[in-house]
């Protein structure tokens, strides 16, 4: 269906827009670096051009949590998925709030009730977007269609676990900024995926 079909786009825009985000400001932020910097620093308040990174952020947060919100009816013509897909919608939410008002403090550090609220929401968000792709794994590996994606959907939650894991050890040290983009991007690359099968099946 088209609607789907539409719908599916825009998850596969969000990841494309939210990697240029991070990338674009390694080219204009000064002094700003991928190996070293969080990407949450390049909104943070009194950031340096603080409202094209928001802006960013806050189109691909809400382009996601569209996806999100059908990705129920356009997998399996919506029969079973709703654990995971409630999950999804509810993390994009957390997104879409720590885009618009959980910023980290100035100086990207989560010295204030902003900063520390963005740090929980950020961990919360990547949880539930883990438990989400373990349910939607195990309900799409019974599908005929979508096994290719049950599969993509348990590797894409284990690799996400285990740089989580990798990321909470180099948190605060020198090169964060690097395996904080790796995990990202194990996201950021199933959302897409994610996205495409559903348009490729639609």
């Amino acid at each position: 269906m088209l609607v789907f079909k539409i719908l599916a786009i825009c998850g596969m825009l969000s990841p494309i827009i939210y990697t240029l985000m991070w990338i674009l400001g390694g080219f204009i932020v000064p002094e700003y670096s991928h190996l070293h910097k969080d990407i949450s620093s390049l909104f943070a308040v009194k950031a340096h051009r603080r409202w094209l990174f928001q802006s960013l952020i806050i189109v691909s947060s809400a382009l996601l949590l569209i996806f999100f919100a059908g990705s129920h009816w356009a997998a399996n013509n919506g029969e079973g998925l709703i654990v995971g897909s409630v999950l999804l919608i509810i993390s994009a939410v957390m997104g879409l709030l720590i885009a618009c008002l959980f910023p980290l403090d100035e100086g990207g550090e989560p010295t204030g009730w902003r900063g520390k609220g963005h740090v929980i929401l950020v961990v919360g968000m990547g949880i539930l977007q883990i438990v989400a792709m373990f349910f939607l794994f195990f309900r799409l590996r019974l599908i005929d269609g979508w096994k290719g994606l049950a599969i993509f959907t348990l590797v894409a939650a284990i690799v996400s676990l285990i740089l989580v894991g990798v990321m909470s050890f180099f948190g605060g040290k020198p090169y964060m900024g690097l395996f904080e983009r790796l995990m990202a991007s194990s996201y950021q690359i199933y959302y897409f995926g994610f996205a495409l099968v559903v348009y490729l099946n639609n």
